[in-house]
């Protein structure tokens, strides 16, 4: 992609909005939410300066789009069922992906592990209950008997430790839902 992969994003979500929309549906088991969460993509690329070193656009705007409607669920204040988190989490690589991207990806995924695992106990506890047991703050704030404010800090401190060690900035969407 172009240095300036933004525009060239916006395009490619226009042209194949209907393929991009099939495979979020599958992923989601939902073509609603799939439609949502590309709308939501849209309105998140229209409000991004800059985009730099997109490899795989289709890859980039379905993760874009998985995340935002992963966010949506939390905020609406549900856990999601079992389905619905086996869709999030398949981490089956995209069957277009080649041998040296699913290299990658696993080589990723591994290091991300083993950054976890190196979190002070309660900061990995945090992030685990947060993001993989999709718990609310408040809730994991008053199962682990600390303040709301900890949680968050702990949570924003993991966020920042796995993005640091992994070459990322971090992104500025604004994980709080409480």
């Amino acid at each position: 992609m172009p240095e300036n992969a933004l525009p060239a994003l916006r395009n490619f979500l226009v042209s194949r909005y209907d393929e991009l929309k099939q495979r979020l549906a599958r992923r989601l088991g939902n073509a609603d939410r799939a439609g949502d969460a590309l709308q939501d993509t849209w309105l998140r690329l229209e409000s991004r300066d800059d985009i730099d070193g997109v490899r795989d656009p289709a890859s980039y705007l379905l993760r874009m789009a998985v995340n935002l409607a992963y966010d949506e669920l939390g905020k609406q204040g549900r856990l999601a069922t079992s389905e619905e988190i086996d869709a999030l989490l398949d981490e089956a690589p995209d069957p277009a992906a080649g041998p040296a991207q699913i290299a990658e990806d696993r080589s990723e995924m591994a290091a991300l592990a083993a950054l976890i695992a190196r979190m002070p106990p309660r900061r990995r506890q945090v992030l685990v209950m947060v993001r993989w047991e999709h718990l609310p703050q408040r809730e994991v704030a008053a199962r682990l008997g600390i303040s709301l404010r900890t949680v968050e800090k702990e949570l924003k401190d993991a966020h920042d430790f796995c993005a640091a060690r992994m070459g990322r900035p971090r992104d500025a969407r604004g994980d709080h839902e409480k």
